[in-house]
């Protein structure tokens, strides 16, 4: 990097640490700044770019008319694309009149201007997809802002120092490329108007995140004016906004069943081409042991295809929240090593510490709240596709079927069992995150405490089969209160069938007797699975113990946790 950097008058070295740290007025080298830092935005939107072409291919809505807005924000663009250019351009000027400058001063140029101009040619791309507010392109400018800030100060810093401007040319173009995307990044916040061909929107109280931006999605502002009327009114049904489109039943429904048919046609012609193959002698059969079970189609690939990707994206979430939650220690730990014991520490090392250990915060709670949005809606999501397929199913059953399974138990399949996966869902990410929470937490400890923390570790292992068998007597009695409720609704079910014959016969304390004697045994199960759910939290509470530290104790930070 330094050879890219060149010698002489404009040359610098990449890193000096007594110019970066040691020092109270700290800055950064020409070269970094004109390499490294000016890179960063670009370096991010090349990276971004073929997922975020590949997210508009599939979810496009149609274009948007050119309004002023969209021409201003494609003319910022093309005045930085001119502005890199024209520093390009002074470069070999000043290379053909004999000042060779670094090579940085032609690579970065040229970099930036190939990224400003695909910046144009994404905001257009995006104006013709209907994207109203573009989330990539609000972080890009964000990055060229704060990038550009401490260049700013440098600059000025230089100036006052010397009594002159070394470089006026690139110091004026470097001052209008500041402000160009400063005014790129406040037009980005703004939504563009809805694209031209969309439906017209005839709902009283449609959901107001689908119209919402950027930056309102990422901090909730859409939210906000119900949280204020319910804080001045009561709440009442028509203040509720109606689903979005993707949400609604028979959009998610429709989805799982069009999955659930392609599993379906799979093992049609699985079985199908393994007919002429299932020709065997019986000896075969004793040598291998039962004949393979035939391929069924497998609901669970059903639903991991239908919400499989919106599972991928909370994925990422959780694991850059959880990621995020060891850094907080990690800087107090640096705080209280390179500042507060060490009084000949300059006093912006303890500012600039606080600022990351706020920032980093900020960054947690942010995706923290997006992660949980985004896994509760999987969760509600799963639970309509659930009881709408079994609900159509139930439309079609045959009368044999009907026989074999009771209205009870349909009603507790669409009811309980659905309501099962929707708890489930935020909880599957604990799957992996809980063992990369340990690890990294076993990792930090034993910097801190060495051996020790391997008795945190050893309590923490003995207590796993103790906990394991907590949760498989709990399962025990949801089984038995799952066969109770069927049969609970079962006989209430024929009870309401045959209202006239009992109140005919009188015979309302007998089949009352017998619902309270169902409904007695199910509080009896409820009563000891509370007792081990009382139990299973104690447990989970002395584990506590051994991992408290900065960030909590492993698998527990950003989880909702409730004992299995």
């Amino acid at each position: 990097m330094d050879t890219l950097c060149g010698s002489g008058k404009f040359g610098s070295k990449f890193w000096d640490s007594n110019l970066s740290v040691h020092t109270d007025n700290p800055d950064l080298t020409p070269c970094f700044q004109n390499s490294l830092l000016a890179w960063v935005p670009c370096i991010y939107l090349w990276v971004a770019l073929p997922c975020y072409l590949l997210y508009l291919r599939h979810h496009g809505r149609g274009y948007i008319t050119l309004s002023h807005l969209s021409r201003l924000k494609t003319v910022l663009g093309v005045l930085l694309w001119c502005v890199s250019w024209a520093d390009l351009f002074y470069s070999f000027h000043g290379l053909v009149h004999g000042r060779a400058p670094a090579p940085v001063f032609f690579v970065t140029p040229l970099v930036v201007g190939v990224t400003m101009l695909l910046a144009t040619l994404l905001i257009q791309y995006e104006r013709l997809q209907g994207v109203q507010s573009s989330g990539v392109l609000i972080i890009f400018w964000f990055l060229c802002v704060v990038c550009a800030i401490i260049p700013f100060r440098s600059k000025i810093l230089s100036a006052k120092a010397e009594g002159e401007i070394s470089d006026p040319f690139r110091f004026t173009t470097f001052y209008v490329y500041f402000a160009l995307v400063l005014c790129a990044l406040v037009l980005a916040c703004f939504r563009e108007k809805p694209p031209f061909f969309s439906a017209k929107n005839i709902d009283p109280n449609p959901y107001p995140e689908t119209s919402a931006g950027f930056l309102s999605r990422l901090f909730f502002w859409w939210f906000t004016k119900l949280a204020i009327h319910g804080y001045r009114h009561p709440l009442e049904e028509k203040d509720l906004w109606s689903l979005k489109e993707e949400d609604r039943s028979q959009m998610v429904v429709q989805q799982l069943l069009e999955a659930w048919r392609k599993q379906q046609k799979q093992t049609a012609r699985h079985k199908a081409a393994a007919a002429p193959g299932e020709i065997a002698s019986s000896e075969d059969e004793v040598l291998l042991g039962a004949r393979l079970r035939p391929r069924q189609p497998s609901f669970l690939q059903a639903l991991l295809t239908t919400f499989g990707s919106s599972l991928l994206i909370s994925t990422c979430f959780k694991l850059i929240q959880d990621l995020l939650s060891f850094i907080n220690p990690q800087l107090l730990r640096s705080l209280h090593t390179l500042f507060i014991s060490n009084p000949m520490a300059p006093s912006w090392w303890g500012f600039l510490v606080a600022g990351l250990m706020f920032l980093c915060s900020m960054m947690q709670s942010l995706i923290l709240q997006q992660y949980y949005h985004c896994i509760f809606v999987i969760g509600l999501k799963l639970r309509t596709g659930i009881i709408g397929v079994i609900y159509r199913k139930a439309l079609v059953i045959t009368n044999s079927v009907k026989c074999a399974s009771t209205v009870g138990e349909i009603v507790n399949l669409m009811s309980v069992d659905a309501q099962r996966f929707m708890d489930l869902v935020p909880f599957l990410n604990l799957l992996w995150s809980a063992p990369l929470q340990i690890m990294l937490a076993m990792y930090f400890l034993w910097q801190n405490l060495g051996p020790s923390v391997l008795a945190g570790v050893a309590l923490m292992v003995l207590l796993i089969p103790l906990n394991g068998a907590v949760a498989v007597k709990m399962r025990t009695f949801q089984v038995e209160q799952m066969k109770l409720k069927d049969s609970r609704i079962k006989l209430m079910s024929e009870i309401l069938n045959g209202i006239k014959v009992l109140k005919l016969y009188a015979w309302e304390p007998s089949f009352l007797q017998q619902v309270e004697g169902i409904r007695l045994r199910e509080l009896q199960l409820l009563r000891k699975a509370a007792y081990l759910h009382a139990t299973s939290t104690f447990i989970w509470v002395c584990r506590l113990g051994p991992c408290l530290w900065g960030s909590g104790c492993p698998g527990m930070a950003g989880t909702q946790w409730t004992p299995p």
